[in-house]
């Protein structure tokens, strides 16, 4: 079973997240969303999250096409790759690093997922 993993702030959720996990799924049958910690919201955005860390989890955790959501590091987010050992790492188009800072970065530590910017 293919397992892809997808990152996301999810404050208030909208088609553009929706759009973002589906094309994820679409890459296997397994997908994990990471969602940012309330500290890594306000460090990304600039600005505190709507909602706490909990109820983005469990509001995208409802959805459909995620198997499984869980809340994300605050100090490193590639520790979250580490942790479900995914097949892909999906990123969204306007997520940062590159691709090629993602793949230095996984070839560092020994991860072997493939990356894919939807």
């Amino acid at each position: 079973m293919k397992t892809v993993l997808a990152f996301g702030t999810f404050d208030i959720l909208h088609p553009g997240h929706i759009s973002y996990l589906q094309q994820a799924k679409a890459l296997g049958e397994r997908l994990v969303v990471v969602v940012a910690t309330d500290k890594n919201v306000q460090k990304i955005k600039g600005r505190p999250a709507v909602n706490g860390q909990e109820q983005r989890r469990e509001l995208v955790a409802a959805l459909r096409i995620v198997d499984e959501a869980i809340v994300g590091f605050e100090d490193d987010m590639i520790k979250s790759v580490e942790k479900v050992n995914p097949d892909i790492v999906a990123l969204g188009y306007d997520q940062k690093p590159d691709d090629e800072a993602v793949k230095k970065a996984f070839e560092e530590r020994g991860i072997k997922a493939e990356i894919a910017r939807m």
